[in-house]
């Protein structure tokens, strides 16, 4: 059987009340919640900064600025972007995945 990836594309409205009730959470219960990822701070030495290093990443939403979607930036798909894709940690989610492929494919139709 197929596991079903959730990856916070078209979320439901009780996913989205989940995710921003997390967000005002005190620091000490995101740090336990369920859906958290821990940070590796080894993983992060590319980010020069003065403020300091995430410990753990939660899911936020956020609204896309192209088309007004809501989705959530998943805490996994924050911990591969800032630590694998070594994105700078200050880089949010600002378009929904819709938006994103939409501007991808433009793009590869514009080089052919």
């Amino acid at each position: 059987m197929v596991k079903k990836c959730d990856t916070g594309r078209n979320p439901d409205n009780k996913a989205l009340i989940e995710a921003e009730r997390v967000t005002r959470l005190l620091p000490s219960q995101q740090k336990n919640h369920p859906t958290t990822v821990p940070a590796d701070v080894s993983k992060l030495d590319h980010i020069n900064t003065y403020g300091s290093l995430p410990e753990y990443y939660i899911d936020q939403v956020f609204t896309c600025r192209q088309c007004g979607q809501h989705e959530i930036w998943k805490a996994e798909d924050q911990n591969w972007y800032y630590e694998d894709a070594k994105g700078h940690i200050d880089a949010i989610a600002v378009k929904c995945h819709a938006c994103r492929k939409q501007k991808s494919a433009k793009g590869v139709a514009e080089q052919v």
